[in-house]
């Protein structure tokens, strides 16, 4: 399976700062904000990833990730010369070579953060059903797009999942006036290998966006829709704002103090995975040395 991480965009809510550096390098507390959704992905167990960015941003994202080898992953790069809706990743990822018709895909936004009990395991679960791999049953059921949802208290801001008795999505509202429920839609979006044929299909909205919402009416029509709600006590954090870069570097703050374990260390990922040996582990923490990023990593090495 293979992954997008959609890190373009003009960050306009955050100028004067994003006027000179891209979002997704800003720091959430002690690694850039684009290390959090790059660990969801390797979580899912997706190695393959394409980072689509601005022009203009996309040489400070190569000197940061270079090709991805270090963390065990084919990094691959495209840009979106301006933000024309999430589902244009699709078309981007087709266009540079990336992603072929038949392949199924993950997308994730690249300013989402997700902290969960059990997540690796809902995100192996939304992969198997895109891609067959696991214990689903014979190749004759229908493969399924994923989405993942979470209550929030203010459901007008968000795209919203409505559900039946069951808890079985039947209808997905962008930005609602009178929301059916307070099920956010978050940033991340697993899908089968006809994503592209669908993505195909979508048309630009009022506003003049290929919409995700739109993407993923196309599957609920044909019932190929599934809603993950992470469980109670999960947080998703869309770091968009001065006040949630805060708060979401105070967050991981306390939870790795607290714990002594890095939040989303795509590093160490990566080491526990197997994708990368204990020589090359051991030369990342060691460029790291002079912050507790490297001393982390050099503990991780000898537990």
């Amino acid at each position: 399976m293979k992954g997008i991480i959609l890190a373009g965009g003009s960050g306009s809510r955050l100028w004067n700062v994003t006027r000179a550096v891209s979002k997704q390098l800003l720091p959430i507390y002690n690694k850039p904000m684009l290390f959090y959704p790059l660990s969801t992905l390797m979580l899912a167990d997706i190695r393959d990833i394409l980072l689509i960015t601005t022009p203009e941003d996309q040489p400070n994202f190569k000197r940061l990730m270079e090709d991805g080898k270090k963390f065990g992953l084919n990094l691959t790069y495209a840009v979106q010369p301006k933000p024309e809706g999430l589902a244009q990743a699709f078309l981007i990822a087709e266009e540079c070579g990336f992603l072929h018709e038949g392949e199924p895909c993950a997308l994730i936004l690249g300013d989402n953060i997700f902290h969960s009990a059990g997540f690796t395991e809902l995100l192996e679960t939304a992969a198997g059903w895109a891609s067959y791999n696991g214990p689903f049953g014979p190749a004759e059921l229908p493969r399924m797009a994923t989405i993942f949802g979470i209550g929030v208290k203010d459901p007008q801001r968000y795209g919203i999942a409505e559900v039946d008795d069951d808890g079985t999505v039947i209808g997905i509202e962008e930005k609602p006036k009178e929301p059916k429920s307070n099920i956010c839609v978050t940033g991340l979006y697993f899908y089968p290998g006809d994503v592209l044929e669908k993505a195909k299909q979508v048309t630009p909205s009022a506003r003049g966006e290929l919409e995700i919402t739109t993407l993923n009416q196309l599957y609920l029509k044909e019932d190929r829709l599934r809603l993950t709600q992470l469980p109670r006590g999960a947080v998703w954090l869309d770091t968009g704002t001065f006040d949630s870069l805060y708060e979401a570097s105070s967050f991981v703050e306390t939870i790795e103090k607290r714990s002594g374990v890095m939040v989303c260390c795509p590093e160490e990922i990566a080491f526990r995975k197997g994708w990368i040996d204990r020589e090359t582990f051991w030369r990342l923490a060691v460029e790291l040395e002079k912050n507790e990023y490297g001393t982390y990593l050099k503990w991780v090495y000898y537990h």
